[in-house]
């Protein structure tokens, strides 16, 4: 007993000794952190910050929106005889060009941001989605639509999108609200907020009636990538005629960013109708066409060629009978994210995330990502409609959601939604879980009336 009791004074001692090796490392540790991460000036070390920061918590913390119905405008009694006037929804306010609450979906010039208005103050590098967002110059960016390329021999961002000037207007009765073609337009940058208009990249047919680009005609959800194998930029875009009814893809091509591009052909991929589209490059270089097709009843999945320039015969029919559109794709530790909207025409309607191990499927439906906001906010998009998802620059599974808020009345008035996606945290069930299918981590957007960048620099996810 008591040999027993001689050896334990030397093992407390030990584990005591551990104990404050371990907690001094920790201290250690903690220093390293905050000297290699400044959270009040967002500055960032080259290392990509962990999910709990601080600065990913301070994107989650999302914000809760309470919008005031306007009064019901006054109707004659025979009027209300005739048709009792049910009340507005916010959706209706929302299309309703002469809503009284118009202004807080769409503000005016007065509340514009960016660098030719707010350089040096401390809106610097603050997102403010849906107000007029203005390039260098001091003009609000046309760029509807759009995706975003990151050129690694520049160094520079390149964002394209549908260039929407001119009155809005319907080809007949019972169209869609659109524009004259007027082009690509094409903007650079290096911080993914200060933007530099680079001009019309792929501009519209003026007088030939049968051109796919005449301006009568539609050009929408243009994408760019890079082919490193033939040294060329390759752009596909939704082409189709007044009324919607040639449902084709188009792909130009050009060997420098800011063109100018080479309009080729449009076609049927796959032989099918092809309407909202986006491409994606995958790490091995292979890039995808994905379109919603059979009167956007089914998404559509298939391999480009080596060179971009047409779609190999292989292609999968997945969201079939989903009614999905406006697909956006990126990829995180190996599966692949989706998010699309539904089918309303320039209504907006609810997102919903899918997620998949292989490219060409399954895909397996999470749910809707909005987080904030309110319920009508959420189950709108914001009041947007997806269209590409860039990595947020120094953030581990981190993402900016790229939106349209559609302003049907007057479509180049349309604005940008901008919003942080996390890829993280508690996992997702699938809405249509089926047995052998993992739990995917949780897409989440998140709704801010302005939030801020990180860090200024970072490299785009295609």
């Amino acid at each position: 007993m008591l040999k027993n009791k001689q050896n334990k004074k030397p093992t407390t001692l030990l584990c005591l000794v551990s104990t404050l090796v371990g907690f001094a490392f920790t201290i250690h540790l903690i220093m390293l952190y905050r000297r290699n991460y400044t959270v009040d000036n967002l500055e960032v070390s080259p290392e990509l910050l962990p999910t709990h920061h601080p600065v990913v918590c301070e994107l989650e913390r999302v914000e809760e929106e309470n919008i005031r119905m306007p009064p019901p405008r006054k109707r004659s009694p025979r009027a209300i005889k005739r048709k009792p006037k049910r009340p507005n929804t916010i959706v209706e306010e929302f299309l309703d060009e002469n809503s009284q609450i118009r202004h807080l979906f769409f503000p005016d010039m007065k509340s514009s941001f960016g660098p030719s208005k707010d350089g040096g103050n401390d809106t610097m590098h603050q997102f403010f989605p849906g107000k007029i967002w203005l390039d260098t110059e001091g003009n609000p960016i046309q760029a509807h639509g759009g995706g975003i390329l990151y050129d690694e021999m520049s160094k520079s961002y390149y964002w394209y999108g549908e260039y929407k000037d001119g009155v809005t207007y319907r080809s007949h009765k019972k169209g869609a609200a659109r524009v004259d073609i007027i082009g690509v337009g094409c903007y650079s940058s290096k911080d993914l907020w200060t933007w530099k208009n680079e001009g019309v990249v792929l501009a519209a047919e003026e007088t030939d009636e049968t051109h796919d680009l005449h301006k009568s005609n539609v050009l929408e959800r243009p994408k760019v990538i890079y082919n490193s194998a033939t040294d060329k930029y390759v752009m596909w875009m939704h082409i189709d005629d007044a009324n919607y009814t040639k449902a084709s893809v188009g792909v130009a091509i050009s060997d420098n960013p800011t063109g100018p591009f080479d309009y080729l052909y449009s076609k049927s991929p796959h032989g099918f109708d092809s309407r909202d589209m986006t491409i994606f490059k995958d790490d091995d270089n292979t890039a995808y066409l994905i379109y919603s097709s059979e009167e956007n009843r089914v998404m559509h999945i298939g391999p480009l060629t080596e060179d971009y320039l047409n779609v190999k015969p292989v292609m999968k029919r997945i969201m079939v009978g989903q009614h999905r559109e406006a697909p956006v794709v990126f990829k995180h530790q190996n599966v692949y994210y989706m998010i699309t909207s539904g089918c309303t025409g320039w209504a907006p309607n609810e997102a919903l995330a899918h997620a998949a191990e292989s490219i060409m499927g399954p895909w397996e439906t999470l749910g809707n990502p909005c987080v904030g906001g309110n319920k009508v906010f959420r189950s709108t998009t914001f009041f947007a409609q997806g269209t590409c998802v860039v990595a947020l620059p120094g953030v581990h599974g981190g993402f900016i959601f790229m939106a349209d808020r559609w302003n049907v009345a007057d479509l180049r008035d349309s604005r940008y939604v901008w919003l942080p996606l996390i890829v993280g945290g508690p996992v997702d069930r699938p809405i249509e879980a089926s047995f052998g299918f993992p739990m995917w981590s949780r897409v989440s957007v998140y709704w801010h009336r302005q939030w801020r960048l990180p860090s200024g620099g970072g490299k785009e996810i295609e």
